[in-house]
């Protein structure tokens, strides 16, 4: 006689390995019609994820590891993680209150947008055919770096360079000191409160790097549950998605050196860059997946569309 399929984590703790709450949780995750895109793409991987994190087992673990027989305790506690991933819709990241970027471990709650950005790919790889001596840097800031791992990966690129990391929440400013803390990076990264510049005290950046809110509000009212759990504010770009983005540009026009560089991540906003920036020049970087939704501009077009 077959077992009873169980109904949801919260009434079930029959699977008794890592392999068998895996199945289970592919299962649930389809039935139950779960948005992915905050750890993985598949229902296995971030499935795979939550029980290594959860059971505190290494990311690195072998397949051997599914096989392990669970105490009671453990079978609990996956119970919970996935009926509160299932059932309430919570992030993956904040469940274990971790996001990893960059090869990098970050902090993560509800206080911050989960880390996800073509600049993972774009700070390692582009970057510097843009700058003159990427040796020379010495001045680089995130605009609207939430949980700070932006500002990590600047700090890490430009080693000789002081960050700036600005965000618009005090909450999100909260996270990203511990993040920044946790990496010793405290005397090389300052964190700023601010809307854009309003705040920052007058400086000349090689680098303004930026990963700024922008959908379009509509767009953001009917974004799955999961994606409604992270803050708004890092998410909501105003009517056209384009209201932080046109600040930026205004205020970074007095913000390079004259050799300097704008770089900012703006999602499916290319036709509306190009049409209402032409002037501005915007370069499109190339992203692994051919998005290319990040765009790129020089202090001396900045200079002369908004001198």
């Amino acid at each position: 006689m077959k077992p009873c399929k169980p109904r949801s984590a919260s009434r079930s703790v029959h699977p008794e390995t890592p392999g068998e709450w895996l199945k289970f949780a592919i299962r649930r995750y389809k039935s139950a019609g779960v948005s992915l895109g905050q750890v993985s793409d598949t229902a296995h991987d971030e499935a795979l994820y939550l029980i290594l994190r959860t059971l505190r087992l290494p990311l690195e673990s072998g397949p051997d590891v599914l096989q392990r027989r669970l105490t009671v305790a453990g079978r609990k506690r996956l119970a919970e993680v996935f009926r509160r991933r299932i059932e309430e819709r919570v992030p993956a990241p904040y469940l274990v209150g971790e996001a990893w970027f960059g090869g990098e471990r970050f902090h993560v709650d509800e206080r911050v947008i989960v880390p996800r950005s073509y600049f993972v790919e774009i700070i390692p790889g582009q970057l510097d055919a843009w700058l003159r001596d990427p040796g020379a840097v010495r001045r680089v800031i995130d605009v609207g770096t939430g949980s700070g791992c932006l500002a990590v990966l600047l700090a890490r690129h430009f080693p000789k360079a002081r960050v700036d990391a600005i965000d618009v929440s005090a909450e999100a400013l909260a996270v990203a000191r511990r993040n920044i803390r946790a990496k010793r990076l405290q005397e090389r990264i300052r964190l700023f409160e601010s809307s854009v510049f309003d705040r920052v005290p007058r400086a000349k950046y090689d680098v303004i790097l930026s990963n700024p809110p922008y959908e379009p509000s509509a767009q953001v009212d009917s974004v799955p549950v999961e994606f409604s759990r992270e803050p708004r504010l890092a998410l909501d770009g105003g009517p056209d998605g384009l209201a932080i983005v046109r600040k930026l540009l205004r205020q970074s026009a007095d913000r390079l050196k004259p050799e300097g560089i704008v770089v900012i991540e703006v999602g499916g906003l290319r036709e509306a860059i190009d049409r209402e920036f032409a002037a501005l020049e915007p370069h499109w970087l190339h992203t692994a997946d051919g998005s290319d939704c990040v765009c790129l501009f020089q202090a001396a077009r900045l200079k002369a569309g908004y001198g």
